[in-house]
């Protein structure tokens, strides 16, 4: 801990090496709001009977956006927009193809499993060595981000037996391109004092205990959490 207050104290919130590497993570969080934003918009539309609650969601994680703006504009730093919408482009493409199909099942992998987890797991690692405005922001998201989370678990839990087959395949297509994620990440995130070790590693216990309260084995949670990990 003693060591975490003296990178802290170490860090230049304003520095150019500082909000170059902030202008690209900023708009990754940005962006990843306004993905969810859209994706819970498409969810209502495939689960009407849930359209309530997702678009509670939905409007949820576009205050988030304007709060991780907020944050950018605090450091006086323009996000990089066209790189975090690259950033997503793997997800987003797989997201949509899903969506038109009508793959309820990968689409939930994706945003309420993936998606939650990847930025549950860079907030719980972001806060403590945040600036204190956007530590703040953030401690208020990732509270709410939990219960998107729980939203894709409940649904997923209660049609696992006809889910099973369909969440295998699409962790099989979409957690390798998390790692990705991560390695183009990596060096932007260690300027802001965020490891890429850590982030893996929470990353895994988040996404590790989805899939154990959806209804996956201990054996079946190791392999797919570790799908594609070797890249990383």
């Amino acid at each position: 801990m003693q060591q975490l207050f003296e990178e802290i104290e170490k860090i230049d919130f304003q520095s150019e090496k500082y909000t170059d590497a902030y202008s690209r993570i900023n708009a990754i969080v940005i962006e990843g709001e306004q993905e969810a934003h859209e994706n819970y918009i498409t969810l209502a539309k495939l689960l009407p009977e849930s359209k309530e609650e997702l678009m509670r969601l939905s409007k949820m994680e576009s205050r988030h956006k304007k709060g991780f703006e907020a944050c950018g504009r605090n450091l006086q730093v323009t996000p990089d927009m066209q790189f975090a919408k690259e950033f997503f482009s793997g997800l987003h493409q797989n997201f949509q193809t899903a969506a038109a199909a009508g793959n309820v099942v990968t689409c939930l992998l994706i945003q309420s499993l993936i998606i939650e987890c990847f930025a549950i797991a860079a907030y719980n690692i972001y806060i403590p060595v945040a600036d204190e405005f956007a530590r703040k922001i953030t401690e208020g998201v990732v509270k709410e981000e939990y219960s998107h989370l729980n939203f894709g678990e409940v649904w997923l839990k209660e049609h696992f037996a006809e889910s099973k087959a369909e969440l295998d395949d699409a962790n099989r297509q979409n957690l390798p391109i998390v790692w990705q994620m991560l390695n183009q990440v990596a060096d932007d995130a260690r300027v802001l004092a965020m490891e890429k070790e850590a982030l893996v590693e929470d990353f895994m216990i988040q996404y590790g205990e989805a899939l154990s309260n959806i209804g996956f084995t201990t054996r079946d949670i190791m392999r797919l959490s570790a799908y594609g990990l070797a890249t990383v």
